[in-house]
């Protein structure tokens, strides 16, 4: 190849590069950059006529002063600032709590601990109705005894009332009967009366008219007295007959009496035994929730009312406490907010809890109450937060929190693009151009996610960050970007 042809060669290879970045779109801020290649590039045109006529030895010369343009150091990926919602955060601290703990109390006092499951013990996820406890009931089984033979003897004696009261309705019958025939005999006899009566004075006006003797005149008149007197003796025959009558369902009255008295007894006894069939029923300790065993505090020979001396705290209402169970194993971060940033936290807002000793903490939870009443030493309130079902969590521990506050529209980069310094600063490298280097130092915001974080101040939305390679560059490194 001769020298004049290396000036024809290198105005092709320039066309070819001018003609390349013709095809690329072109951004409104890279505009000024290429209309200064341009010019360069028509200059260096213009030089080439001149180069052409110098001597070889010259153009020799000039090419060794050309210095060769640097070769690429890493292959990045790249992506631009773009915009996002950020979400405010208010640090706090706070402890796990059960959200709801269940008190599991016997309802039978007096009776030992007979049994405890063997897979009861505290984490245990029971069922509502599982089994915790049985109580030794052989002292209810023995008054159930009692009781049930106590309410045979009771019917037995209702059955005996009863007979009873049939037949004293049978006598009330009977005399109702002979007051009856009591009276149906005093009709009689006033027939009787009143026939002699009439025949007795149809004799005396015989005998005034001296047609009969005054012997057979007093005869009619002794048989009007003997008529008279059967009337007298049939009502009184009746009054004692109604008087037996009365008597006799007073006697029914008393025995009806003692049959109600004789069922009421019957009624009790039942009762009796229903109520023993609970206290039975009772004797098996259930689980009222669903949730995890958090306490276990009865012991096999326990008795229940009788707390031992090591559970003297465990009495509620009088009563010893067996077991408590967390519902449903739901629990809460109970957060303590100082008064003066109480009013920047509502209900339902977004919480990010996590663990100073356990990094697999990372949940997300929702304020559900504010406490009303506020610390008057520390000027705290409680912020209790509902969490969701996880096993890293137990009652008692430490945690953090930061409550979501508001959120705003914010610059962000990807988290691997920001380089930490050691001052405390952080720096990313922007792509000038197509391949050169730039770091620019950056205020970094809050952490938006697993990927981004918000940029605070030192960079403008459309700026090209590296990504993947950030770590392995410094200022003025050209790359090539992977597309």
């Amino acid at each position: 190849m001769s020298d004049e042809t290396i000036p024809e060669l290198e105005r092709e290879e320039i066309v070819k590069v001018w003609q390349k970045s013709a095809r690329q779109p072109i951004h409104p801020w890279l505009r000024p950059i290429f209309v200064g290649v341009g010019l360069g590039i028509a200059i260096a045109l213009g030089g080439m006529g001149v180069l052409t006529q110098l001597p070889a030895r010259q153009e020799k010369a000039v090419a060794n002063k050309i210095t060769p343009k640097s070769q690429p150091v890493l292959t990045v990926t790249v992506s631009p600032v773009e915009t996002t919602r950020v979400s405010r955060t208010l640090n706090t601290t706070g402890t796990i709590a059960a959200r709801d703990l269940i008190p599991v109390l016997p309802q039978a006092n007096g009776l030992q601990v007979k049994i405890i499951p063997e897979d009861i013990k505290e984490g245990t996820y029971v069922k509502k109705g599982q089994v915790l406890a049985i109580l030794d009931d052989s002292m209810l089984q023995a008054q159930m005894s009692g009781a049930r033979a106590e309410v045979e003897s009771k019917q037995a004696d209702v059955g005996s009332k009863q007979a009873s009261v049939v037949s004293q309705q049978a006598t009330v019958a009977s005399y109702q009967a002979i007051v009856r025939q009591r009276k149906a005999d005093l009709a009689q006899s006033k027939a009787k009366l009143e026939e002699a009566q009439k025949n007795y004075l149809r004799y005396r006006k015989l005998a005034m008219a001296g047609a009969i003797s005054l012997q057979e005149l007093d005869t009619r008149a002794y048989t009007v007295k003997t008529a008279t007197e059967a009337v007298r003796l049939a009502e009184e025959n009746i009054r004692s007959a109604q008087a037996n009558v009365i008597s006799a369902q007073a006697t029914t009255g008393s025995a009806e009496a003692n049959i109600y008295k004789a069922k009421a007894d019957v009624r009790t006894s039942v009762a009796k035994i229903i109520q023993l069939q609970t206290q039975l029923k009772q004797t098996v300790v259930r689980a009222p929730v669903s949730g995890i065993v958090a306490e276990k505090l009865a012991r096999v020979g326990d008795v229940t009312g009788i707390p031992p001396q090591t559970q003297v705290g465990t009495v509620i209402g009088g009563t010893q406490k067996l077991f408590s169970i967390i519902r449903d194993g739901r629990l809460e971060l109970q957060a303590e907010v100082p008064e003066i940033q109480l009013p920047q936290v509502q209900i339902g807002a977004a919480v990010q809890i996590t663990s100073d000793i356990d990094n697999r903490v990372q949940l997300q939870g929702r304020v559900r109450e504010i406490q009303p009443l506020v610390n008057d030493k520390r000027r705290e309130a409680t912020v209790k937060i509902d969490l969701p079902l996880t096993n890293l969590l137990r009652p008692g521990m430490f945690a953090r929190a930061a409550i979501t506050t508001n959120t705003a529209l914010a610059m962000a980069v990807p988290q691997k693009a920001v380089q930490p310094q050691a001052d405390g600063s952080a720096i990313v490298y922007t792509l000038s151009g197509d391949d050169l280097v730039q770091s620019q130092k950056v205020e970094v915001g809050e952490l938006i996610n697993s990927e981004l974080v918000e940029i605070k101040n030192g960079l403008q939305l459309g700026d090209r960050v590296i990504v993947d390679g950030a770590g392995y560059l410094k200022d003025g490194d050209r790359v090539k970007v992977k597309s």
